[in-house]
């Protein structure tokens, strides 16, 4: 029996090969290439426009809310004006009418003090102290105008601050404005801190 010699050959190292590559590398290569950065780029952009989108729809909602809420003031304010110049030919019917109207604002006015509350406290509460003040004012004079007998003449439909004055809510009218002029531009929608 022959015995031959194996010669086992070592492996040999070419030196130009790559080296296997490391995973981490392999990870920081596939972030940082082209693709990868201009999607979180553009991730970002449109993160920043959909929240600046949202911040602009939810001032116009608030603006006109407390413009809403104002108006509803104002109309509760004309109503001494209105029954003084009613119809004096058609009394019954003008007490209904003008009677519904003054329902409609006051309903108007109860959803503005719960809504700009629910907004701002302290929007809710310039507007509660408005509200209030109005309610005295206005509701007296109101009360007056329905005693008073009705205006017949073109010349009555201009009625002097002698016979109602209500520029006494003028103050808590722009305290109310301040109010809202100020948590618009501190915009701070959706945080009950204020």
């Amino acid at each position: 029996m022959l015995l031959s010699t194996l010669t086992v050959a070592a492996p040999t190292v070419d030196a130009a090969a790559p080296a296997p590559a490391d995973p981490w590398s392999v990870i920081v290569t596939a972030l940082l290439s082209g693709a990868v950065i201009a999607a979180i780029i553009s991730f970002g952009g449109n993160y920043y426009f959909a929240i600046r989108k949202t911040r602009e729809e939810t001032r116009e909602r608030l603006r006109a809310l407390f413009a809403e809420a104002f108006a509803a003031y104002a109309a509760y304010r004309e109503y001494p004006y209105v029954i003084r110049r009613r119809n004096a030919d058609h009394p019954a019917d003008e007490r209904i009418r003008i009677s519904e109207l003054i329902r409609g604002t006051q309903e108007r006015i109860s959803y503005h003090l719960a809504a700009t509350a629910a907004e701002s406290d302290t929007v809710g509460s310039a507007y509660r102290h408005l509200i209030d003040r109005t309610r005295e004012l206005a509701g007296s004079a109101m009360k007056d105008a329905w005693q008073a007998p009705a205006i017949t003449e073109d010349r009555d439909v201009v009625i002097a601050r002698s016979v109602i004055n209500l520029g006494a809510l003028d103050p808590d009218a722009v305290a109310y404005q301040k109010a809202v002029r100020d948590f618009l531009r501190a915009g701070r929608f959706g945080k009950r801190a204020n």
